[in-house]
């Protein structure tokens, strides 16, 4: 039996932040936003909340049926040129003296493919006790078959080895050179082409 994926709604807006806030807490990405442990145990889902007001807003939020896992996709036109006082607004509303809030968004505002239409994924998590059991890869599938079917390329950032080789799996390919956080993990830029 295949896996079951719906839209989220408004409704879903707290269930969605639980599992984006479990499923990166230990991630190298945001462990570099938030190096203290407690800090980032008291301060992470607020900005996993900015991030999933975001795309309930302006894009799709995809949840399996059953809770376990969320991707989070926004649309990007071609002539997309970001908001240049959203990193500085998220680190205001999020964690006013870490400046490494705002840096993210900067980093990677500036390494985000530019001039071709395509859609983006921004996020996707899987609760830590279901990994491994292809819950992501059917929530990106799910996509990537629209893509193909209408031509459209793909994009993210991969925030860890692990995620970038499933990635790579689906047909992602690196662009550009990795993204190296200051003192901190690599990012890795990859677009996919769509397939026939």
């Amino acid at each position: 039996m295949g896996v079951v994926i719906r839209t989220a709604g408004d409704g879903d807006r707290e269930f969605v932040i639980r599992l984006l806030d479990e499923a990166f807490q230990d991630d190298p990405v945001s462990g570099w936003v938030f190096p203290d442990r407690a800090h980032r145990r008291a301060t992470h889902h607020k900005l996993m909340g900015a991030f999933a007001d975001v795309v309930l807003a302006e894009g799709r939020v995809d949840v399996t049926e059953d809770g376990a896992a969320c991707a989070l996709w926004l649309s990007v036109p071609a002539d997309e040129h970001g908001d240049e006082d959203g990193p500085g607004q998220l680190r205001e509303a999020v964690d006013p003296e870490n400046e490494r809030v705002e840096l993210i968004g900067r980093l990677t505002a500036g390494i985000h493919p530019a001039g071709r239409a395509h859609e983006y994924l921004w996020m996707i998590a899987v609760a830590p006790g279901r990994q491994g059991e292809g819950l992501g890869t059917a929530l990106i599938e799910s996509v990537l078959d629209r893509c193909d079917r209408e031509g459209t390329p793909a994009y993210l950032e991969a925030s860890s080895a692990r995620s970038r080789k499933l990635y790579e799996r689906l047909g992602f390919e690196l662009t550009g050179r990795p993204l190296d956080l200051p003192g901190g993990p690599q990012m890795w830029p990859m677009w996919r082409e769509p397939q026939a």
